[in-house]
């Protein structure tokens, strides 16, 4: 009997060589919720020449100079002024927090902000400005239509893999390497 997924929560979504959209090309998006109203994700792969600092300096947040220095990343192209918190599960607890896979979670709140300043949040986290965002049957769509490659989410890519790896290490995940499916061949 064949598998039906019905939500694509917790997946990867690594974009194919033949997606051409700005926001998009080469991106790695986190599927944070999905349902039949759309779906909401957050890029993992490209950062912003932004330090966490900054975004603390703004928000008037206490923090410790060991902290602050790992760039923030464009979660995407939709309100771009609201930040995201991708962190690992953990036991503490904070305003706004959804917990997504296994060992994956997101905070949306200021408090969780504080505590990564202060080096009291949780043991590894990605800050992301923007989100990604699907309408009803979008994101199903363009699955059809081979814009992305759908790949079950681990938390060792988003936390302990080099930003410019992620892609590379999803689909190799799945036994896939990205090189193989290039569109345009090179000759030497």
């Amino acid at each position: 009997m064949k598998k039906t997924v019905t939500s694509l929560k917790n997946h990867f979504l690594v974009a194919m060589p033949g997606l051409h959209d700005d926001n998009f090309s080469g991106a790695v998006i986190y599927i944070c919720e999905h349902n039949k109203e759309g779906a909401m994700g957050l890029i993992i792969n490209q950062q912003l020449d932004i330090p966490a600092k900054a975004v603390f300096d703004r928000l008037d947040l206490k923090h410790s100079k060991n902290q602050g220095h790992e760039l923030i990343f464009d979660g995407g192209p939709i309100q771009q002024d609201r930040g995201f918190i991708l962190h690992s599960t953990s036991d503490q607890t904070w305003e706004s927090t959804l917990q997504i896979g296994d060992d994956i979670s997101l905070s949306t709140s200021k408090d969780i902000l504080s505590d990564i300043a202060l080096g009291n949040g949780p043991q590894n986290s990605l800050i992301t400005l923007g989100y990604s965002s699907w309408g009803g049957g979008q994101l199903e769509e363009e699955l059809k239509d081979n814009c992305w490659l759908l790949i079950p989410a681990q938390s060792s890519i988003i936390f302990n893999t080099d930003c410019v790896h992620r892609a590379s290490a999803a689909a190799l995940s799945i036994g896939l390497n990205l090189d193989m499916l290039a569109l345009d061949s090179g000759h030497a």
